[in-house]
């Protein structure tokens, strides 16, 4: 079964796009969910964390505080890499076990993996027949998210600086959707690459 990585940065619009391909019938994995049910209560990640961080990581709820880990690894690459350390590596295994499972059942022609760090973390390139690419103009990546996430304009763009560049994530593109210009533009261009990873699974 033909497996896709699909990746863009912060703002792009990866979600919008997935979500047009699982119209199509398309498989989706996405790493975003895992790593979001990985750190939830009781997830497969807490135990660690707290070993790690200690109980100030998480939430009273039980969950990864999200807030005050981007604030304790922003800037501190010695505690990003413990995070990813910790992370990566179940969600990786994650979206093998639910891979196996899709190909078992047959049922999809293809798995679209949204993998919003697929650049930066070099491992998933040999494991994919094709690298979709969304792409759109680094000044309407921060005017999405910080009319998305409340975010000041400094603080996406820190995001933005610790992402691989436009052009890093254009240079290992087999495919690419341009999500700078009208929504409707869209769905064509979705059409067009689902046919063409359809037609890779026959």
């Amino acid at each position: 079964m033909p497996k896709i990585g699909l990746t863009g940065g912060i703002g792009s619009g990866k979600t919008r796009v997935a979500d047009l391909f699982a119209t199509h019938g398309a498989a989706i994995i996405d790493t975003d969910v895992i790593a979001h049910e990985i750190t939830a209560p009781g997830g497969a990640a807490i135990a660690p964390l707290v070993a790690a961080f200690g109980a100030d990581c998480l939430t009273p709820e039980g969950a990864m505080d999200r807030t005050r880990m981007r604030a304790l690894v922003f800037g501190n690459d010695a505690a990003r890499q413990t995070l990813e350390g910790i992370t990566h590596p179940l969600i990786r295994a994650t979206c093998v076990t639910q891979a196996e499972r899709i190909e078992a059942a047959a049922v999809h022609p293809y798995i679209l993996f949204v993998i919003p760090l697929l650049v930066e973390g070099g491992r998933w390139r040999q494991t994919l027949d094709r690298v979709l690419v969304v792409d759109c103009p680094v000044e309407m990546q921060i005017a999405r998210v910080m009319q998305r996430n409340g975010f000041t304009r400094a603080q996406v763009e820190a995001i933005i600086a610790r992402q691989a560049t436009r052009a890093a994530r254009l240079a290992v593109a087999d495919d690419v959707i341009d999500n700078g210009g009208a929504p409707e533009a869209l769905p064509p261009q979705v059409a067009r690459l689902h046919a063409l990873y359809a037609a890779l699974a026959s």
